[in-house]
């Protein structure tokens, strides 16, 4: 019997069995041929669906996607096959697919124009920078799944779906940045999806662990409960350290373009009409953008403190616009 937090969570009357489980997540067990027909024909469309909503920058489209992507299946079952300390077959279908859906944005981005600027595309740009905040939210719905799985009371398709935003997408932008030539990018996107699928076993073989899913054994089984959870911290360490690292590091550069933007406003803020229209980086080097009607202030005014207030081993660049203020209707009075 299960009691305490994880009695509330899955109560003992709401819980399916071990065999059900198996059943619904195993893709080797029962009628093989219908089950593994069934995945990639979906995995297929789903691909193709995602990548067509990439490509058009269409959240509807991405999001028909996600309701019919079947790889959640398979991670669910890679979970329960760790709690249950199981040989992961399951890992074999997570891999073809990830090179189906990948292959499949590869072919849609040779119908991208020459030029295509990726980072203009909101499906792109907001999927190849993963943070903190992309680890938490893949938990959680790892948690919903495992939870929606156990419980005979809630239905899995919503948790399924809400997995699946963790997981195809990122990979259709990986395959359409991977075919485009943006290693980076691509490389991005891809560590978007490994994150969240580590983050979802994690959650989900944390779930079926306690509540004694893990280490039910048939007679003469006697493996060790440590193993299970040694790998569950590591999968933890793996998933927490790649996101730390970025969130980190996205935190440093808006503080410094911040920083910088403000220095920069109090270095022109007696030249009539000049404004700081931006801060961007490429690489170590920020670039001040500037639009005045009038002479600049010496350079070394605004070096002499950003050197006191931001690391020596960012370069500053300012880029001057001229300009000049057109008042073409005067406000009314």
């Amino acid at each position: 019997m299960v009691t305490g937090f994880w009695g509330l969570v899955l109560p003992d009357q709401q819980r399916r069995t071990l065999d059900d489980l198996t059943d619904d997540l195993d893709l080797r067990s029962g009628d093989r041929r219908s089950k593994q027909t069934a995945f990639w024909i979906m995995l297929v469309l789903s691909a193709v669906i995602a990548s067509t909503g990439v490509m058009t920058d269409s959240t509807a489209t991405v999001i028909g996607a996600m309701i019919i992507a079947p790889l959640s299946t398979p991670i669910m079952g890679i979970a329960l096959g760790i709690a249950r300390q199981e040989r992961l077959g399951s890992v074999l279908f997570v891999v073809g697919g990830v090179l189906v859906v990948v292959l499949v944005g590869v072919a849609f981005a040779q119908l991208m124009p020459d030029g295509y600027d990726l980072l203009s595309n909101s499906q792109i740009a907001g999927r190849t920078s993963p943070g903190l905040f992309d680890m938490i939210a893949a938990m959680a719905t790892g948690f919903a799944g495992a939870i929606a799985l156990a419980r005979k009371d809630v239905a899995a398709v919503l948790p399924g779906v809400a997995i699946a935003i963790s997981l195809v997408p990122p990979l259709a932008v990986s395959g359409v940045c991977l075919g485009a030539g943006s290693l980076g990018l691509a490389f991005g996107a891809f560590l978007l999806f490994f994150s969240n699928l580590l983050a979802l076993v994690f959650a989900g073989s944390l779930v079926f662990a306690y509540l004694s899913f893990a280490f039910e054994r048939a007679p003469g089984q006697r493996r060790s409960k440590a193993k299970a959870r040694v790998l569950l911290v590591v999968l933890l360490v793996l998933v927490f350290v790649p996101m730390a690292g970025n969130t980190a590091s996205t935190y440093l550069i808006y503080h410094y373009s911040s920083t910088l933007h403000e220095l920069a406003d109090a270095w022109i803020a007696d030249v009539p009409g000049a404004a700081v229209t931006g801060v961007d980086s490429q690489g170590l080097t920020w670039t001040v953008h500037v639009r005045t009607q009038g002479k600049l202030p010496p350079v070394e005014d605004l070096l002499e403190t950003v050197q006191e207030q931001l690391p020596s081993f960012i370069g500053v660049t300012i880029e001057a616009t001229p300009g000049t203020l057109i008042e073409a209707r005067p406000p009314a009075v």
